[in-house]
């Protein structure tokens, strides 16, 4: 059985589940994973939209940041602050505890993902490298009761809906 029909199958058991882990069980990026995703679940958009999507998320309020390795899953909460080009890197620095210096070059692709996840609705936007790698993911909060954040699942629709536009997409 090749990869991408072990995705499949894995995919269609059970479309739940850590996206990292599924990619290590099938021998394949967590971008693919991403991609073998029902079409409703996922928007996928250029790279080059990295500072676009970045200065809409400074509006947000107080996100979820994940950073996924195969040694940590680092979360962090707060609200991104506005971020700048310099030497490299794209540089995001202010009163948050989100901060640091993103190699935005390296993002060639970046999901809108809407999915379930332990069996609760999620929202994130993903930015992958070209190896297929999750650099970071930024999710939509939860309120006390575990519900998504109804404003941010708005932004997070209007953004995808805009950057899925085929005039966009091109």
């Amino acid at each position: 059985m090749s990869k991408q029909q072990l995705l499949a199958e894995k995919l269609a058991a059970n479309p739940d589940g850590v996206l990292e882990r599924i990619a290590a069980e099938c021998g394949v990026s967590t971008l693919d994973v991403v991609k073998a995703l029902p079409a409703e679940h996922r928007t996928i958009v250029p790279g080059t939209r990295f500072q676009e999507i970045m200065a809409d998320l400074e509006t947000w309020g107080e996100v979820l940041v994940i950073v996924h390795t195969p040694d940590i899953v680092l979360e962090c909460v707060g609200r991104v602050p506005p971020g700048s080009i310099g030497r490299g890197y794209y540089n995001i620095h202010g009163d948050s505890p989100i901060g640091g210096h993103i190699r935005y070059e390296n993002c060639t692709e970046i999901a809108f993902v809407a999915r379930p996840f332990n069996g609760r609705p999620s929202c994130s936007i993903q930015f992958f490298n070209g190896q297929g790698g999750a650099m970071f993911k930024v999710f939509v909060r939860r309120d006390k009761e575990r519900n998504l954040l109804p404003d941010q699942v708005q932004r997070f629709e209007e953004l995808r809906r805009r950057y899925a536009e085929p005039a966009v997409a091109g």
